[in-house]
């Protein structure tokens, strides 16, 4: 997949394309449809598909306490649409010039000089232009004037509760500690993605060295407590490329039985794995299923204890 990054790094010669447009947060089941959809149509005309979107939610610039936090970063979100099998996204940086541009002016510029767009899809509830303007209904009276077509894709919903997927609904499910509930609505394990730094050490004293996450990471971190997952090794920062999976225990908290940690951190032990050295490395840690929520124990020896027992349900979990 390509990724442009402002229109004018689309080349002259790229061609038509079918455009699915929206913010992608979690790239999740309702987007995915979206996406499939704008497949099925350049399948048929022989056009390229583009996902347009969005470096930040624009709620970070124009209301920022009404930002809520992501589902996915920026990196995150480029690699889980590459993997949709889409040929380009335009990743547009949402700043206070692009808030200011007019629906006309964000469909010349994005969607028809650029691109050549023949159809757009998008959500129930797309907005776009100033103010968030432009709805469903603008962009398909100006599609008339600009010669391309708009199809809104109806929303995804679970029958059994009659809600529709939502990046909103993942974030409560993840609040909960709701691991796998959210990996239903993802269509894959919610994850975060960062680099391994240094921490306290202290898991390698206990037995079970750790991978601390960096606090800059991407993702919306999970409910405290500890958890069955994987560990993907991407590699180190200056650009070596490793691609390894390791199944991992991997805590979440504020370590309350030592209460020497001031912020939440994220911390992977790799099983059966006590020299794997990926200090500098950037990761993926993905999240199966939630073995037991956060709690401080009465000294070493049960928190040990507790450990190992952990870890031999985060091997069932996995097998």
């Amino acid at each position: 997949m390509i990724v442009f990054r402002d229109p004018a790094d689309v080349p002259a010669d790229f061609g038509s394309s079918v455009v699915a447009i929206g913010k992608f947060d979690g790239v999740h089941a309702g987007h995915r449809a979206v996406i499939e959809r704008a497949r099925v149509d350049a399948a048929a005309s022989g056009r390229k598909v583009v996902a347009v979107t969005f470096d930040r939610n624009p709620l970070s610039l124009l209301r920022p306490d009404l930002c809520p936090r992501d589902v996915s970063g920026v990196t995150q979100k480029i690699h889980q649409l590459a993997e949709t099998g889409i040929d380009a996204t335009l990743l547009l940086t949402f700043d206070a010039e692009l808030a200011e541009w007019e629906p006309r002016e964000f469909v010349e510029r994005v969607l028809v000089e650029p691109l050549r767009t023949r159809t757009v899809l998008v959500g129930q509830d797309f907005r776009f232009g100033r103010g968030g303007a432009g709805t469903p209904e603008v962009l398909a009276h100006l599609g008339e004037e600009f010669g391309f077509r708009v199809d809104v894709v109806e929303d995804v919903r679970a029958i059994d509760v009659d809600r529709r997927v939502s990046s909103t609904w993942i974030r409560e499910l993840l609040a909960e500690g709701d691991v796998t509930g959210a990996a239903k609505l993802l269509g894959r394990p919610a994850s975060v993605w960062g680099e391994v730094v240094h921490g306290l050490k202290r898991g390698r004293d206990l037995g079970f060295p750790t991978a601390n996450l960096s606090p800059e990471l991407e993702g919306f971190v999970p409910a405290d407590g500890v958890y069955a997952g994987w560990l993907v090794d991407e590699g180190s920062a200056d650009g070596l490329r490793s691609g390894t999976r390791y199944p991992a225990a991997i805590s979440i908290g504020t370590n309350p039985t030592f209460d020497d940690v001031r912020k939440r951190q994220v911390e992977a032990y790799v099983l059966d794995e006590t020299e794997l050295d990926l200090y500098g490395h950037l990761v993926e840690v993905q999240f199966v299923e939630r073995v037991r929520g956060m709690i401080a124990f009465e000294g070493i020896d049960p928190l040990i204890a507790q450990m190992t027992k952990d870890v031999a349900q985060v091997r069932s979990a996995l097998s």
